[in-house]
């Protein structure tokens, strides 16, 4: 533990310290394949999905930006913009773009960022145990800024979109309506596609819970989605 806890201050004092969930996107100036964009100012006020892959030209990789593509316009419909990340330089990715384009029939329409390993190193991108190569990450940055989620997965496994979307999707039911989301929201087990309602701050709302919401007992109480 102590080992540990080294390393960590250790990167930070080094400047090294990889964002958490909670805090402000860093600020940053990227080279994308649709020109210089200033994150995360270049998507204020919309959620973004920042996910990032060790190089251009790999198998996992190339099924999952055909997947991210394929849900674009889905994205989108929740306010919710992606941007690529990959090491290598512009030309590489507009060369990946047009063999996905040409062999695959999809065009992919999001901007991927050329990254040296800047990016990836304020990203926290570098697993040591990882070798040098970047872990494929997922940010999810709220209209502020703020980071949401951060999702890792290795280069063997490829990554589940529509766990992302969901996500999204559930973040924005969070902030419109001050809820939680149940385990597999909206199938859950128990509620199927009800929003939990946040645990009450006093003894009188206790009293109300049960006659405004559907309740399992006043700390575990639900109200249907399709009646907000």
């Amino acid at each position: 533990m102590g080992e540990k806890v080294y390393i960590v201050k250790k990167m930070k004092k080094e400047g090294r310290g990889m964002p958490l969930i909670g805090d402000e996107f860093p600020k940053m100036k990227v080279q994308t394949t649709q020109g210089m964009m200033k994150l995360p100012k270049a998507f204020k006020g919309k959620w973004f999905v920042l996910f990032s892959h060790p190089a251009d030209f790999t198998p996992v990789c190339t099924t999952e930006f055909v997947a991210f593509q394929n849900r674009y316009q889905r994205f989108k419909d929740l306010n919710c913009e992606l941007i690529g990340l990959s090491i290598d330089q512009v030309f590489s990715h507009l060369k990946w773009i047009e063999w996905i384009k040409e062999n695959l029939c999809v065009e992919i329409e999001f901007p991927i960022i050329a990254d040296t390993g800047d990016v990836a190193n304020t990203l926290g991108l570098i697993h040591p145990a990882k070798a040098t190569n970047t872990v494929r990450a997922v940010f999810i940055i709220d209209p502020k800024g703020i980071i949401r989620a951060i999702l890792y997965y290795p280069q063997e496994l490829g990554r589940n979109m529509e766990e992302i979307l969901r996500m999204v999707e559930g973040f924005n039911q969070i902030e419109e309506k001050q809820v939680a989301i149940p385990a597999n929201w909206p199938e859950n087990e128990l509620i199927g596609k009800g929003l939990i309602i946040p645990p009450p701050a006093d003894v009188e709302s206790i009293k109300k819970r049960k006659d405004k919401y559907k309740c399992f007992d006043w700390w575990l109480c639900y109200r249907n989605y399709y009646k907000w």
